[in-house]
């Protein structure tokens, strides 16, 4: 029960990390300023932040039903994937430590998220929050993209945790949307500084993060792949 909560903590964590990523945060900008719109009505920022979290939160769990459920449901595939998974993880952390500190750098087929279509969501009030939600939740960079299908589905097939992990995921990917969302409501000055804060922030994160998956990394390697006894 121990680990499984550990791997809630770092569902949530990979999701903060993300939202605080570059590509995502741009995206998570965006979402600001959209929700921002409304700051003559503190309810409304509030509730629009609140939807946008649903919405990303709803389509990381799409995401992680299907590819998780589709993994298991393959008797061979999950039987394979419960004695080996944990050889698997070694080299998939060591990767992704890597591609967080920009040694590896690959392309990463997502779609940006123009400004254009991002304001067609307007009309639909609140609900046009949660639909931007799942818009820039799909739009995958390649950090994003590593942190979701290389960290946080492999710790999903482990704990056979389909909706649960992506849940928590979707909602730290949009905590800091629902921060400025309150920040904005309450009629905070010091957005922009928080702003700069948060990117000085991410920086040392991401750092630290992929030193800690590089050793991880390590470690599950040496004991599972290569049978060391540490």
């Amino acid at each position: 029960m121990d680990s499984y909560f550990i791997a809630i903590g770092s569902a949530i964590w990979l999701g903060i990390l993300t939202s605080i990523s570059p590509c995502p945060l741009a995206s998570n900008i965006a979402a600001i300023t959209y929700i921002g719109k409304r700051v003559d009505n503190p309810r409304m920022v509030l509730l629009s932040g609140l939807m946008y979290t649903l919405g990303r939160m709803l389509t990381y769990i799409a995401l992680g039903v299907l590819v998780v459920y589709s993994v298991l449901s393959i008797p061979e595939v999950a039987v394979f994937l419960q004695q080996n998974m944990n050889k698997f993880l070694g080299p998939i952390l060591f990767i992704v430590g890597f591609m967080l500190l920009d040694i590896i750098k690959l392309r990463f087929p997502g779609f940006g998220v123009s400004q254009k279509l991002s304001g067609k969501f307007e009309k639909f009030g609140i609900w046009g929050s949660g639909g931007l939600g799942m818009l820039f939740a799909l739009s995958f960079c390649p950090i994003s993209a590593a942190l979701f299908f290389g960290s946080l589905i492999p710790l999903a097939i482990e704990h056979q945790s389909a909706i649960i992990m992506p849940t928590v995921y979707g909602i730290g990917t949009a905590l800091p949307v629902v921060v400025f969302a309150v920040l904005i409501a309450l009629g905070a000055k010091f957005i922009g500084t928080a702003f700069n804060k948060i990117s000085s922030f991410e920086k040392h994160a991401r750092k630290i993060t992929a030193i800690a998956f590089i050793l991880v990394g390590i470690y599950y390697s040496l004991i599972y792949l290569f049978g060391f006894n540490l």
